[in-house]
């Protein structure tokens, strides 16, 4: 038996959807359809275009009926943080603003002159970050919101007319509680939130509802909670054989950690900027967040180069970690003026800047592999938890040059594959929540393994400088 699912995945740059006929020996993906996904500045504010990915999700739902007839499930992720502001008739009162917004700055203070840092982290096990949700709605004000609805779970609601947020997204939002898995009423009222504003939780695999007649696409079909946070979904795609493994779901963010059965709420947790996301199945994804291929994408954008391959070819040219920056730096969290930041920061740490794109390239993929280095011996650390592998998954794991920087600098075998691990991951609970696939997570892994080609990288000798991130002690 096999079905016909189709995954929404929407991205920081870009959406697609993707149609996948899913058995007990098959996964396989087609996309078909993608849509930019362009925030718009106005007034000020940076806001996402929400309504324009919502109308690219309706065409490829509508492109994936075309091509495969009656789908057996949709299921939707996104990244994390951002929300929709509902009213009491169900109305969006405005454009999500975005995470890269700098609103926040001064609701962190704020936030944090009414809840001490070390008590947050104690209850819901989240990194300080400047975007959390929990300080974007402080930032809202007095906003007349009965309901805040994270953006998988807007797109879910507009589908089905069934409200409600799913665990792994919620998660990130720094109110939910670590332990009990309920939302931190407590820490939202402190901080001035109305608790009144969260929908209820639902779990990886629930049935939200089917889509409505009003919709006019795929009218009836069964609308799953998937891992709604997508780095939640990519490691459901992470193809591991065992428990001793490390991931990094790389793309625009760089999420680097282990998979663990429950949270680590210590203080040298908190110091070294570890997060507790939910996973699907219950799982704790432990982890830190590192500014990923972000970095490369921006310097790309100011220095006017759409090829990626000659200019990677050439940054294999440059000397190893001639320079080296910070990723996990707030600094660089910000559009525009990248090859400028990442200047002057070369030249307060004493190195040399990079004079053309090449050595910006290569100084972003070397500090981007010793901050993973650095990440995962921390979450070993920190969690107890050893690992033997590093798995890549996601659009960095196409990075052949940053997957063998990455083996050489963590000194382990870097697995990379699949690159579609999000929409896969997707795919797979949908499946097994519409009862074509059965099994726990190392069970959907093992399908993965034996439908997906891997790569795999073995570590090289590399002179270590001792370099380490400053998030990371």
């Amino acid at each position: 038996m096999s079905g016909l699912f189709a995954a929404v995945d929407l991205g920081a740059s870009s959406g697609r959807v993707i149609l996948a006929e899913v058995g007990p020996n098959r996964v396989d993906l087609t996309e078909v359809h993608r849509f930019a996904n362009r925030p718009v500045r106005v007034g000020g504010t940076l806001y996402w275009d929400i309504l324009g990915l919502y109308q690219g999700v309706l065409d490829g739902l509508r492109a994936a009926s075309a091509l495969g007839g009656r789908l057996d499930g949709i299921g939707i992720d996104s990244w994390a943080v951002d929300y929709g502001l509902l009213d009491g008739d169900g109305r969006l009162l405005g454009n999500p603003v975005h995470y890269r917004d700098a609103r926040t700055e001064k609701a962190v203070e704020r936030a944090s002159g009414l809840v001490p840092a070390e008590r947050l982290y104690a209850t819901t096990g989240i990194a300080f970050q400047q975007f959390n949700t929990m300080f974007q709605l402080v930032a809202e004000g007095e906003r007349r919101a009965e309901t805040a609805l994270l953006i998988p779970d807007l797109i879910a609601f507009w589908l089905t007319g069934v409200a409600g947020t799913e665990i792994t997204n919620a998660s990130t939002t720094g109110l939910l509680d670590a332990r009990s898995g309920d939302w931190a009423t407590g820490i939202a009222a402190a901080v001035g939130i109305d608790p009144g504003l969260f929908a209820p939780l639902r779990q990886s695999g629930e049935l939200i509802g089917e889509v409505s007649a009003e919709v006019g696409v795929a009218v009836g079909v069964p609308v799953y909670a998937v891992g709604s946070h997508d780095t939640a979904s990519a490691v459901v795609g992470v193809p591991a054989e065992g428990e001793r493994f490390a991931y990094i779901s790389s793309g625009t963010w760089s999420l680097v950690g282990v998979e663990l059965p429950g949270p680590v709420l210590t203080e040298a947790s908190r110091a070294k900027n570890f997060t507790n996301e939910r996973g699907v199945d219950g799982t704790i994804r432990f982890l830190r967040n590192v500014m990923g291929l972000w970095l490369l994408q921006e310097c790309q954008r100011d220095l006017g180069i759409d090829d990626l391959a000659p200019l990677l070819a050439a940054a294999r040219e440059v000397p190893a970690r001639r320079s080296l920056i910070d990723a996990t730096d707030p600094r660089f969290l910000a559009p525009g003026g990248m090859p400028a930041r990442i200047s002057a920061a070369c030249r307060e740490a004493g190195q040399p800047e990079p004079t053309n794109p090449a050595e910006f390239a290569r100084c972003v993929l070397d500090s981007l592999a010793v901050a993973y280095r650095d990440a995962v011996a921390d979450a070993q650390e920190l969690s107890g938890h050893p690992v033997d592998v590093v798995h890549v998954v996601g659009g960095g794991s196409r990075n052949e040059l940053l997957c063998q920087l990455t083996a050489d600098a963590c000194e382990l075998p870097v697995v990379a594959g699949p690159a579609e691990a999000t929409a896969v991951g997707n795919v797979l609970v949908q499946a097994r929540a519409a009862g074509v696939l059965s099994g726990s997570l190392g069970e959907l892994r093992s399908l993965l393994r034996a439908t997906h080609s891997l790569r795999t990288y073995q570590p090289h000798g590399v002179p270590d400088p001792g370099v380490r991130s400053s998030s990371s002690g």
